[in-house]
C-alpha cells in the first residue's frame, strides 16, 4: 500500500522581542484582510482678515465704549500692580472682593511690607494660590522699595523681574498705569483672536505679536481692553452671544449662528 504523507505546515516566523511568532503565511495570500485607508481631512485655514475689516471692527468697539477700562479695583500703580499679581488665575470680580480691606490698610510698598505676610494671606485668602501671591506681593514690595525707591517702574524688564509678574501683568500695568499701547493676552483676548481669526496662534505670546501687527495704530492703547470685555462678556467660552456680536459678520468662526 502506498504511504500516505500529509503536508507539512510552514514553520512559524520566529518571534522578535516584545511580540509574538505568527505563521509563515500570516498577512499574505487571498484570505488577508486589506486594512481600510482612513482619510482626514485637511483642516482649512479661515481666510485672513483684511485691514478694512480689521478697522472697521476697531471702529465699532470704539463707537461702543469710547473709553474703555480695566475692571481690577486699584487706587495707584502700585495697587493695581498687587492687583494684577493677585488675578493671575483667578477672575477679577474675585480679587476687587479681596483688595479693598489690603489696599485700605497697606497702599504702597512701604505700608505692605510693614503689614507682613501673615497678615496680607489673611486678607486674600479667598483668592486662590493665596499663600504663593502674598509671599509674592511682600518679595515685590522689599524689591520696589530698594531697588526703584517704592515706586513702580515704567519698564517691561524690571517689571517680569518682579516675584509674580509675568509678560501678561506688565503689559496691563505699562498699559494703564502709564499709557503704554500694550495688548496683555489673557485667556479672553486668546480665545477671541483665535475663534475670530483675527490674530490667530498657539501661544499667547504669538497672539499677541499678531494682534501688534493687525491693531490699527490709532486703536492700539485701547485693544486690549475691548478685546477683554468682547470675550469676557459676549464671544464668552461655552455658548458665544454670536446674535448680540458687533462683529459677527465679520468673524471668520465656522460655528457662528448668525
Amino acid at each position: 500500500m502506498a504511504k500516505i504523507t500529509t503536508p507539512r505546515r510552514p514553520a512559524a516566523i520566529p518571534a522578535t522581542p516584545g511580540s509574538r511568532a505568527r505563521p509563515a503565511n500570516a498577512g499574505s495570500g487571498a484570505h488577508a484582510k486589506a486594512r481600510p485607508k482612513i482619510k482626514i481631512k485637511a483642516k482649512t485655514r479661515p481666510k485672513p482678515w483684511t485691514p478694512a475689516e480689521t478697522e472697521e471692527a476697531f471702529r465699532r468697539f470704539q463707537a461702543a465704549n469710547p473709553a474703555p477700562r480695566g475692571e481690577l479695583v486699584h487706587i495707584n500703580p502700585y495697587t493695581l500692580l498687587v492687583a494684577v499679581v493677585l488675578s493671575a488665575q483667578a477672575t477679577d470680580a474675585g480679587v476687587n472682593k479681596a483688595t479693598p480691606a489690603l489696599f485700605a490698610a497697606a497702599d504702597t510698598p512701604e505700608k505692605m511690607v510693614a503689614l507682613g505676610e501673615a497678615r496680607v494671606r489673611d486678607l486674600i485668602k479667598t483668592i486662590g494660590l493665596y499663600r504663593t501671591k502674598a509671599r509674592n506681593v511682600i518679595r515685590l514690595s522689599e524689591i520696589l522699595i530698594a531697588e526703584h525707591g517704592g515706586m513702580v517702574p515704567p519698564l517691561r524688564e524690571a517689571l517680569e523681574a518682579l516675584p509674580g509678574v509675568g509678560r501678561k501683568t506688565a503689559n496691563v500695568v505699562l498699559n494703564i498705569a502709564f499709557g503704554e499701547p500694550t495688548i496683555a493676552v489673557d485667556t479672553h483676548i486668546f480665545r477671541v483672536g483665535n475663534r475670530t481669526a483675527l490674530a490667530p496662534g498657539k501661544t499667547p505670546f504669538e497672539v499677541e505679536m499678531n494682534l501688534e501687527k493687525v491693531v490699527p495704530a490709532p486703536y492700539k492703547l485701547h485693544a486690549h481692553h475691548w478685546l477683554i470685555l468682547h470675550g469676557r462678556y459676549t464671544c464668552v467660552a461655552r455658548r458665544p452671544l454670536c446674535e448680540k456680536c458687533l462683529i459677527n459678520d465679520l468673524c471668520r468662526w465656522p460655528e457662528k449662528t448668525v
